[in-house]
C-alpha cells in the first residue's frame, strides 16, 4: 500500500476478490462451467450481430435493438467473466484499484445500456402492434438513432455516477472484497471515509433508471394487451403475443434478478445470496437472451436456415 497525503491513512493499491468459494475443487467445476457458458454467450451474441447484420430480411429496428442488445450482453459478461476465470485458477484473487474501478464502470454501463435497450425494444413493439399504420414513420432510422444514443448516454451516465463516487471513497487498510468482481456495494463497506453520499448516488441513479425503463416497459405493454385484446381474429392475437414473447422473457429474467440486487433491502439476503444472483444476472442471462429470441423467433430462425443454405449451395 501506498502513503496517502494528509493523515495516517493508507491508500489501497489493489483489492483481494474473495470470489464465490474457497473449496479447489469446485473452484475447478465451476471454472469449467463459466468457462462454456462464457463462450456460448460470445459465439451466440455474435452470430445474432453478424446474422442480422448480413440478413436483408432482419432489417428492421426491432432487429437493430436486439444486435445492440446482443453487444451489451457481450460487453456485459466480459466486463467480470475473464477475470473471474482467471481468479479460479489463482490462489491470491487481487485486481489492481484502476482495475476495480473499470470493471465497475463496465458493469454499470453495458448494464444500465440494457435497461434502456429493452425499453427501446418494449417502445418498438408497442408502435408495431398499436399504430402499424404509422410504424414505418414513427421508428423511422432517425428514431431508433436516437433512441440508441439515448440508451448509451444513459449508460454513460450512470458509469460517470459511479466512478465519482468510487474515486471519492478512501480506502484505509481493509481490502478484501467479498464478491467475484468489484461491485459497489462490498467496496463501501471496505471505506473508512464517509460515505454517506457516495453509498446513495449510485442507488439513486441506477434505481432512477430501473423506474424509468419499467414504467415505458409496463405502459407499452399495457397498450399492447389492450390492442390484442379489441382483436377479432385469433390468428392476429397470436402473432402480436409471439412477437413479444422472447422479449417479455428477456425483461423478467432481467429486470427480475436487478430488482433483487438493488432493489430489495440488503437485511433481506445474504452476501452468497447476492453473489449467486449476481452470476445469474452478469453470466447466464447474456448467454440466454441469444438463445431465448432465436428459438422463438421465427424470422430468425427463418434468416438463419436462409444463410446457411446460401452457404452450402455456394460451395
Amino acid at each position: 500500500m501506498d502513503s496517502l497525503v494528509g493523515g495516517n491513512h493508507t491508500a489501497v493499491s489493489e483489492f483481494i476478490l474473495l470470489g464465490l468459494t474457497d473449496d479447489p475443487g469446485l473452484r475447478v467445476v465451476l471454472f469449467v462451467i463459466i468457462l462454456c457458458i462464457y463462450l456460448v454467450t460470445i459465439s451466440g451474441n455474435l452470430s445474432t450481430i453478424v446474422l442480422i447484420r448480413i440478413s436483408s430480411q432482419l432489417h428492421h429496428p426491432m432487429y437493430l435493438f436486439l444486435s445492440q442488445l446482443a453487444f451489451a450482453d457481450m460487453g456485459m459478461s466480459s466486463s467480470v467473466t475473464p477475470n473471474m476465470l482467471v481468479n479460479f485458477l489463482r490462489e491470491k484473487n487481487t485486481i489492481s484499484y484502476f482495475g476495480c474501478d473499470f470493471q465497475l464502470g463496465s458493469a454499470a454501463f453495458f448494464g444500465s445500456s440494457e435497461c434502456f435497450l429493452l425499453a427501446a425494444m418494449a417502445y418498438d413493439r408497442f408502435v408495431a402492434i398499436c399504430n402499424p399504420l404509422l410504424y414505418t414513420n414513427k421508428m423511422s432510422t432517425q428514431v431508433c438513432v436516437q433512441l440508441l444514443i439515448l440508451a448509451y448516454i444513459g449508460g454513460f451516465l450512470n458509469t460517470c455516477s459511479f466512478t465519482i463516487c468510487f474515486y471519492s471513497l478512501l480506502f484505509c487498510g481493509p481490502n478484501r472484497v467479498n464478491h467475484f468482481f468489484c461491485d459497489f456495494a462490498p467496496l463501501v463497506e471496505l471505506s473508512c471515509s464517509d460515505v454517506s453520499v457516495p453509498a446513495v448516488v449510485p442507488s439513486f441513479t441506477a434505481g432512477s433508471i430501473i423506474v424509468v425503463t419499467v414504467f415505458v416497459i409496463a405502459v407499452s405493454y399495457i397498450y399492447i394487451l389492450i390492442t390484442i385484446m379489441k382483436m377479432h381474429s385469433t390468428e392476429g392475437r397470436h402473432k402480436a403475443f409471439s412477437t413479444c414473447t422472447s422479449h417479455l422473457t428477456a425483461v423478467t429474467l432481467f429486470y427480475g434478478t436487478i430488482t433483487f440486487i438493488y432493489v430489495m433491502p440488503k437485511s433481506s439476503y445474504s452476501t452468497d445470496q447476492n453473489k449467486i444472483v449476481s452470476v445469474f444476472y452478469m453470466v447466464v442471462i447474456p448467454m440466454l437472451n441469444p438463445l431465448i429470441y432465436s428459438l422463438r423467433n421465427n424470422e430468425i430462425k427463418g434468416a438463419l436456415k436462409r444463410e446457411l443454405r446460401r452457404k452450402l449451395f455456394s460451395q
